[in-house]
């Protein structure tokens, strides 16, 4: 009886011990919990604890819409887009993805970005976003519609890259067609239009005694028809380089040379106009990599402006300078100016500045959209600094040639006399 006793009471003070460790154990927590919620009492406690709980699954239900909701958005587009973890496993691809690259619905998903797209390119473009931050990329895609797309890649701020995949097929397509149908054009129409120019020219001739007016007129068929075959040899020479069908004969070109030579060429008509030449041409400056002829019909284009913009007895000034690597050709004139709102639109195909401004003396707008095209093909940029009624400097500029290309070429000045201008452009 004894031994019974002395087990209950050792049972139960073994309860009372951990039932006092619990109650311990708890006010520990209690205050910590009140420390941490800033709560006055366990009341308060309680209350704090519940409104967590329920802001957590406010948070987790919303995280879960908005999932929801970007996922219904990508499949509402048209553009395939497709999110890749670091491993550049396919975590996601949306509808179109898989129509673009005619793929299974959800096949992609857990596959390697290699076996999904069956395109190592594509894989690149993907790599390299993961390295450099983002890439672009366009690729005719392995599929029965062989289709044309083009990647572009970024890197996500979180984890992984996001691929956007855009079908441009039907956009190749009809720009073929466009190229296709201006080169027929431009084609059928050079024939009569040198038939027309080479009958005025002999009507002309013809027309030595008869009446002023009908010489006025014959004159004026020579001029209009100089200005058609002008347009359609530019409309040509454009689709032609925008169609990359436009070789590049590159080679060392020394751009104080070809910046002397090509002036030299308009200066007659330059005299013509009543304007004068100047130049502002260093010694010599490092060569760059490109085509001499391309190069020298940019600043043709932007010279016969000048002339054509230009008020009697003005000058136009032709300088090179090198600075930051690559070499800058500019062209600066006294003339009317560039308005403000056309600036950004002036080296469009066809764009000109209001019509009332340069009546009778507007182009075919085709001559600053080729030099444009000319100087992006050299890897260079063109852009023109103007105040309207202040005249303009129209600038290009092309990289300098890398030291291998360079080696054993030197650029000369020539032994020509070169009129200095006190003041030239300013930077840009």
């Amino acid at each position: 009886m004894d031994a019974i006793v002395v087990t209950f009471i050792a049972v139960l003070a073994v309860l009372l011990g951990w039932a006092l460790a619990v109650a311990i154990s708890r006010g520990r927590a209690i205050e910590r919990l009140r420390e941490a919620t800033g709560a006055s009492d366990a009341d308060d406690v309680e209350r704090r604890v519940r409104d967590a709980l329920e802001q957590a699954d406010t948070a987790r239900w919303n995280a879960d819409q908005t999932s929801h909701d970007a996922d219904y958005l990508t499949e509402l587009l048209s553009t395939g887009v497709v999110h890749l973890r670091d491993d550049l496993i396919v975590e996601s691809a949306n509808g179109a993805a898989h129509v673009i690259l005619e793929r299974r619905s959800g096949s992609m998903v857990g596959r390697s970005a290699l076996e999904a797209f069956v395109d190592a390119r594509i894989e690149g473009i993907a790599r390299t976003a993961m390295e450099l931050g983002s890439a672009t990329g366009e690729l005719a895609v392995r599929s029965n519609a062989a289709a044309t797309v083009v990647v572009r890649a970024r890197r996500s701020p979180v984890s992984g890259v996001w691929l956007v995949i855009e079908d441009v097929s039907e956009l190749r397509r009809l720009q073929r067609i466009r190229a296709e149908f201006i080169d027929n054009l431009s084609h059928e129409l050079r024939t009569p239009l040198t038939t027309i120019s080479l009958l005025a020219e002999t009507a002309g001739r013809d027309a030595a005694s008869a009446s002023p007016r009908l010489r006025e007129r014959i004159a004026k068929i020579e001029v209009e028809t100089g200005h058609l075959i002008q347009m359609v040899n530019e409309l040509l020479d454009l689709s032609k380089i925008e169609s990359g069908s436009v070789p590049l004969l590159l080679d060392d070109v020394d751009l104080v040379r070809v910046a002397r030579n090509n002036a030299e060429r308009l200066k007659p008509f330059a005299e013509r106009q009543g304007l004068r030449l100047a130049f502002d041409l260093p010694a010599r400056v490092s060569p760059v990599r490109g085509d001499e002829d391309r190069i020298g019909q940019v600043l043709i284009n932007l010279l016969h402006n000048a002339v054509k913009f230009s008020p009697n007895g003005g000058k136009i000034v032709v300088g090179v300078r090198e600075a930051d690597g690559e070499v800058v050709v500019w062209v600066q004139d006294p003339g009317m100016g560039v308005p403000r709102a056309d600036k950004a639109r002036i080296f469009e195909r066809f764009y000109k500045v209001d019509r009332a401004r340069v009546r009778g003396r507007g182009g075919t707008g085709l001559g600053l959209s080729i030099a444009r095209h000319v100087v992006e093909m050299h890897g260079g940029r063109i852009w023109v600094e103007s105040e309207e009624g202040e005249g303009s400097t129209f600038s290009f500029a092309v990289p300098i040639a890398p030291p291998v290309a360079a080696a054993g070429t030197a650029a000369s000045a020539g032994d020509e006399s070169i009129e200095e201008t006190a003041a030239p452009p300013p930077d840009s």
